[in-house]
Protein backbone atom coordinates (compact mmCIF):
# COMPACT_ATOMS: atom_id res chain seq x y z
CA UNK A 1 0.00 0.00 0.00
CA UNK A 2 1.39 3.31 -0.91
CA UNK A 3 1.77 4.99 2.21
CA UNK A 4 3.82 6.73 4.95
CA UNK A 5 7.24 5.24 5.48
CA UNK A 6 6.80 2.75 8.65
CA UNK A 7 8.09 2.64 11.70
CA UNK A 8 11.54 2.55 12.01
CA UNK A 9 13.77 0.25 14.75
CA UNK A 10 14.02 1.51 17.68
CA UNK A 11 17.00 0.64 19.43
CA UNK A 12 16.59 2.61 22.26
CA UNK A 13 13.25 1.86 22.73
CA UNK A 14 12.53 -1.64 22.95
CA UNK A 15 8.17 -1.11 23.49
CA UNK A 16 8.42 0.98 20.43
CA UNK A 17 5.96 -1.68 18.71
CA UNK A 18 3.96 -0.23 21.76
CA UNK A 19 3.67 3.20 21.35
CA UNK A 20 0.10 4.91 22.02
CA UNK A 21 -1.78 6.24 18.78
CA UNK A 22 -0.05 3.72 16.31
CA UNK A 23 -3.31 2.40 16.00
CA UNK A 24 -5.57 3.19 13.46
CA UNK A 25 -8.43 4.11 15.34
CA UNK A 26 -6.69 5.87 17.76
CA UNK A 27 -4.63 7.83 15.41
CA UNK A 28 -7.55 8.87 13.42
CA UNK A 29 -9.45 10.09 16.66
CA UNK A 30 -6.44 11.82 17.67
CA UNK A 31 -6.52 14.24 14.21
CA UNK A 32 -10.22 14.81 14.00
CA UNK A 33 -9.68 16.90 18.04
CA UNK A 34 -7.90 19.49 16.15
CA UNK A 35 -7.39 21.86 19.03
CA UNK A 36 -6.39 19.57 21.59
CA UNK A 37 -3.78 18.14 19.21
CA UNK A 38 -2.57 21.44 18.04
CA UNK A 39 -1.87 21.94 22.06
CA UNK A 40 -0.16 18.92 22.42
CA UNK A 41 1.91 19.48 19.48
CA UNK A 42 2.97 23.11 20.71
CA UNK A 43 3.54 22.35 24.32
CA UNK A 44 4.12 18.40 24.68
CA UNK A 45 7.66 16.66 25.69
CA UNK A 46 8.48 15.66 22.97
CA UNK A 47 10.70 12.37 23.05
CA UNK A 48 12.40 11.14 20.08
CA UNK A 49 12.36 7.42 19.58
CA UNK A 50 13.86 6.69 16.12
CA UNK A 51 14.15 7.99 12.87
CA UNK A 52 12.68 7.77 9.59
CA UNK A 53 15.66 6.73 7.30
CA UNK A 54 14.11 6.79 3.65
CA UNK A 55 13.76 10.37 3.97
CA UNK A 56 15.94 12.98 2.48
CA UNK A 57 15.74 15.20 5.38
CA UNK A 58 15.83 14.53 9.12
CA UNK A 59 12.59 13.12 10.18
CA UNK A 60 12.18 11.81 13.58
CA UNK A 61 9.15 9.44 15.06
CA UNK A 62 8.88 11.37 18.39
CA UNK A 63 6.07 11.05 21.34
CA UNK A 64 4.35 14.81 22.46
CA UNK A 65 3.09 14.17 26.19
CA UNK A 66 0.84 16.84 27.97
CA UNK A 67 -1.20 16.68 30.85
CA UNK A 68 -1.23 12.75 30.68
CA UNK A 69 -2.22 12.09 27.01
CA UNK A 70 0.28 10.85 24.90
CA UNK A 71 0.43 10.77 20.96
CA UNK A 72 3.09 10.29 18.35
CA UNK A 73 4.32 13.16 15.69
CA UNK A 74 6.72 13.23 13.16
CA UNK A 75 9.69 15.84 14.42
CA UNK A 76 11.65 17.49 11.14
CA UNK A 77 14.39 19.68 12.67
CA UNK A 78 15.90 23.03 10.60
CA UNK A 79 19.22 21.82 11.41
CA UNK A 80 18.57 18.27 9.79
CA UNK A 81 17.15 19.96 6.34
CA UNK A 82 19.21 19.57 3.74
CA UNK A 83 20.11 22.46 1.22
CA UNK A 84 18.67 22.94 -2.10
CA UNK A 85 19.15 24.46 -5.41
CA UNK A 86 15.35 25.77 -5.59
CA UNK A 87 14.45 26.83 -2.10
CA UNK A 88 16.19 29.32 0.46
CA UNK A 89 17.97 27.22 3.32
CA UNK A 90 16.19 26.05 6.73
CA UNK A 91 12.75 27.13 5.08
CA UNK A 92 10.86 23.64 4.67
CA UNK A 93 9.64 23.51 7.75
CA UNK A 94 7.89 26.70 7.69
CA UNK A 95 6.37 25.50 4.44
CA UNK A 96 4.97 22.55 6.34
CA UNK A 97 3.31 24.65 8.73
CA UNK A 98 2.31 27.24 6.11
CA UNK A 99 0.77 24.49 4.13
CA UNK A 100 -1.38 23.47 7.45
CA UNK A 101 -2.75 26.55 7.99
CA UNK A 102 -3.85 27.12 4.38
CA UNK A 103 -5.19 23.47 4.28
CA UNK A 104 -7.00 24.35 7.50
CA UNK A 105 -8.34 27.73 6.06
CA UNK A 106 -10.50 25.26 3.35
CA UNK A 107 -12.43 23.62 5.96
CA UNK A 108 -11.14 20.47 3.79
CA UNK A 109 -8.98 18.94 7.14
CA UNK A 110 -6.35 17.27 4.67
CA UNK A 111 -3.52 18.11 6.54
CA UNK A 112 -2.89 16.76 9.96
CA UNK A 113 -2.68 18.76 12.39
CA UNK A 114 1.16 20.71 12.55
CA UNK A 115 3.31 23.47 14.49
CA UNK A 116 6.23 25.31 14.54
CA UNK A 117 8.33 24.76 17.71
CA UNK A 118 11.48 24.14 19.15
CA UNK A 119 12.41 20.17 20.14
CA UNK A 120 15.74 18.33 21.20
CA UNK A 121 17.43 19.22 18.19
CA UNK A 122 16.08 22.85 17.90
CA UNK A 123 13.46 24.77 16.24
CA UNK A 124 11.47 22.34 13.28
CA UNK A 125 8.11 21.38 11.89
CA UNK A 126 6.12 18.99 14.57
CA UNK A 127 3.24 16.88 13.14
CA UNK A 128 0.63 14.99 14.48
CA UNK A 129 1.52 10.73 13.21
CA UNK A 130 -1.11 9.14 11.12
CA UNK A 131 -1.42 5.51 11.08
CA UNK A 132 -2.91 4.17 7.85
CA UNK A 133 -5.88 2.30 7.94
CA UNK A 134 -4.59 -1.06 6.43
CA UNK A 135 -8.23 -1.66 5.40
CA UNK A 136 -8.31 1.12 3.36
CA UNK A 137 -9.36 0.50 -0.91
CA UNK A 138 -6.57 1.56 -2.70
CA UNK A 139 -6.12 4.82 -4.61
CA UNK A 140 -4.00 3.91 -7.08
CA UNK A 141 -3.29 1.13 -9.86
CA UNK A 142 -1.72 0.23 -12.60
CA UNK A 143 -4.33 -0.63 -14.93
CA UNK A 144 -4.73 -1.91 -18.50
CA UNK A 145 -3.38 0.64 -21.04
CA UNK A 146 -6.36 0.54 -23.21
CA UNK A 147 -7.94 3.05 -20.73
CA UNK A 148 -8.74 3.00 -16.69
CA UNK A 149 -11.59 0.94 -15.30
CA UNK A 150 -14.94 2.61 -14.27
CA UNK A 151 -14.45 5.21 -11.21
CA UNK A 152 -10.72 5.35 -12.08
CA UNK A 153 -9.13 8.08 -13.99
CA UNK A 154 -5.52 8.29 -15.52
CA UNK A 155 -2.13 9.60 -14.75
CA UNK A 156 0.47 8.17 -16.53
CA UNK A 157 1.30 5.62 -19.09
CA UNK A 158 4.07 3.37 -17.80
CA UNK A 159 6.65 0.56 -18.48
CA UNK A 160 6.47 -2.11 -16.00
CA UNK A 161 8.50 -5.79 -15.98
CA UNK A 162 9.25 -7.47 -19.01
CA UNK A 163 8.68 -4.04 -21.28
CA UNK A 164 5.60 -4.14 -21.02
CA UNK A 165 3.14 -0.98 -20.47
CA UNK A 166 0.56 -0.11 -17.77
CA UNK A 167 -1.67 2.54 -17.17
CA UNK A 168 -1.27 4.35 -13.91
CA UNK A 169 -4.42 5.42 -12.26
CA UNK A 170 -6.16 6.95 -9.20
CA UNK A 171 -9.62 6.18 -8.12
CA UNK A 172 -11.95 9.60 -8.99
CA UNK A 173 -12.16 10.13 -5.57
CA UNK A 174 -14.08 13.09 -4.11
CA UNK A 175 -10.94 13.69 -1.28
CA UNK A 176 -8.39 13.28 -3.81
CA UNK A 177 -10.09 15.82 -6.28
CA UNK A 178 -9.78 18.29 -3.12
CA UNK A 179 -6.55 17.50 -2.26
CA UNK A 180 -5.25 18.37 -5.80
CA UNK A 181 -6.73 21.64 -5.76
CA UNK A 182 -4.85 22.31 -2.31
CA UNK A 183 -1.81 21.17 -4.21
CA UNK A 184 -2.45 23.79 -7.20
CA UNK A 185 -2.68 26.47 -4.17
CA UNK A 186 0.65 25.40 -2.89
CA UNK A 187 2.21 24.94 -5.88
CA UNK A 188 3.00 21.63 -4.42
CA UNK A 189 6.27 20.12 -6.15
CA UNK A 190 5.97 16.08 -4.73
CA UNK A 191 2.87 14.71 -4.38
CA UNK A 192 3.98 11.06 -4.89
CA UNK A 193 1.34 8.54 -3.69
CA UNK A 194 3.25 7.85 -0.57
CA UNK A 195 2.17 11.39 0.73
CA UNK A 196 -1.44 10.94 1.07
CA UNK A 197 -2.71 8.36 4.34
CA UNK A 198 -5.88 7.46 4.02
CA UNK A 199 -7.38 7.46 8.19
CA UNK A 200 -9.62 4.71 9.84
CA UNK A 201 -12.51 6.96 9.94
CA UNK A 202 -12.30 7.67 6.00
CA UNK A 203 -10.48 10.90 6.33
CA UNK A 204 -7.35 11.59 3.42
CA UNK A 205 -4.21 13.29 4.81
CA UNK A 206 -1.48 15.02 2.67
CA UNK A 207 2.12 15.26 3.89
CA UNK A 208 5.40 16.33 3.37
CA UNK A 209 4.85 19.58 2.14
CA UNK A 210 7.61 21.18 2.73
CA UNK A 211 9.02 21.73 -1.27
CA UNK A 212 5.44 24.64 -1.32
CA UNK A 213 4.87 27.91 -2.12
CA UNK A 214 7.77 28.01 -4.81
CA UNK A 215 7.05 31.69 -6.86
CA UNK A 216 8.13 29.56 -10.36
CA UNK A 217 5.24 26.80 -11.20
CA UNK A 218 6.61 23.53 -9.88
CA UNK A 219 3.20 21.16 -9.21
CA UNK A 220 4.27 18.17 -9.66
CA UNK A 221 1.85 15.73 -8.64
CA UNK A 222 0.23 11.86 -9.47
CA UNK A 223 -3.39 13.46 -9.12
CA UNK A 224 -3.42 14.83 -13.22
CA UNK A 225 -6.85 12.58 -13.25
CA UNK A 226 -9.30 16.06 -13.48
CA UNK A 227 -6.43 18.07 -15.28
CA UNK A 228 -8.44 21.14 -17.47
CA UNK A 229 -11.92 19.97 -15.75
CA UNK A 230 -13.89 22.41 -14.36
CA UNK A 231 -13.53 22.77 -10.84
CA UNK A 232 -16.36 21.68 -8.86
CA UNK A 233 -18.81 24.36 -7.09
CA UNK A 234 -17.43 23.37 -3.60
CA UNK A 235 -13.97 24.32 -4.92
CA UNK A 236 -14.88 27.24 -6.06
CA UNK A 237 -16.40 28.30 -3.01
CA UNK A 238 -13.33 27.47 -1.00
CA UNK A 239 -11.19 29.15 -3.18
CA UNK A 240 -12.75 32.22 -3.27
CA UNK A 241 -12.66 31.66 0.94
CA UNK A 242 -9.12 31.45 0.69
CA UNK A 243 -8.81 34.72 -1.69
CA UNK A 244 -10.71 36.76 0.75
CA UNK A 245 -8.34 35.05 3.25
CA UNK A 246 -4.76 35.66 1.91
CA UNK A 247 -5.44 39.20 2.06
CA UNK A 248 -6.35 39.29 5.78
CA UNK A 249 -5.85 37.07 8.40
CA UNK A 250 -4.62 33.58 6.59
CA UNK A 251 -1.83 36.11 5.10
CA UNK A 252 -1.06 37.40 8.17
CA UNK A 253 -0.46 33.55 9.51
CA UNK A 254 1.52 32.80 6.36
CA UNK A 255 3.79 35.98 6.60
CA UNK A 256 6.62 34.21 9.36
CA UNK A 257 6.70 31.33 6.84
CA UNK A 258 6.88 33.27 3.31
CA UNK A 259 8.20 35.44 1.60
CA UNK A 260 6.05 38.83 0.21
CA UNK A 261 6.96 37.06 -3.14
CA UNK A 262 5.68 33.83 -2.34
CA UNK A 263 2.56 34.96 -0.52
CA UNK A 264 1.87 37.43 -3.97
CA UNK A 265 2.30 34.15 -5.96
CA UNK A 266 0.29 31.54 -3.85
CA UNK A 267 -2.55 34.60 -4.11
CA UNK A 268 -1.94 34.88 -7.92
CA UNK A 269 -2.84 30.68 -8.03
CA UNK A 270 -5.31 31.42 -6.56
CA UNK A 271 -6.91 34.35 -8.67
CA UNK A 272 -5.96 32.07 -12.15
CA UNK A 273 -7.75 28.84 -10.72
CA UNK A 274 -10.95 31.45 -10.49
CA UNK A 275 -10.39 32.92 -13.30
CA UNK A 276 -9.87 29.45 -15.81
CA UNK A 277 -12.37 27.67 -13.44
CA UNK A 278 -10.69 24.50 -14.01
CA UNK A 279 -7.89 22.43 -12.61
CA UNK A 280 -4.47 23.10 -14.32
CA UNK A 281 -3.01 21.62 -17.06
CA UNK A 282 0.59 19.74 -16.47
CA UNK A 283 3.82 22.26 -17.26
CA UNK A 284 5.53 22.33 -20.03
CA UNK A 285 8.24 23.61 -18.68
CA UNK A 286 8.94 21.34 -15.39
CA UNK A 287 8.27 17.47 -14.57
CA UNK A 288 4.60 17.01 -13.72
CA UNK A 289 5.60 13.37 -12.27
CA UNK A 290 7.53 13.16 -9.22
CA UNK A 291 10.05 10.46 -8.86
CA UNK A 292 10.36 8.09 -7.27
CA UNK A 293 5.89 8.50 -8.10
CA UNK A 294 5.46 6.32 -4.94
Amino acid sequence: MPARERLPALSDDPAGDALPGTDPRTSAALAADVPAALALLGGGVLTVHGRLTDASNAVLYCTASLDGVTAPCVYKPVAGERPLWDFPDGTLAGREVAAYEVAAATGWDLVPPTVLRDGPHGPGMVQLWIEPDPDAPELLDLQDPAGPAPGWLPIVRAEIEGGRTALLVHRDDERLRRLAVLDAVLNNADRKGGHWLPAADGRLYGIDHGVTFNVRGKLRTLLWGWAEQPLTEEAREVLSGLAAGLDGPLGERLAPHLTPAELAAARGRVAGLLNTGRHPLPSADWPSIPWPPL
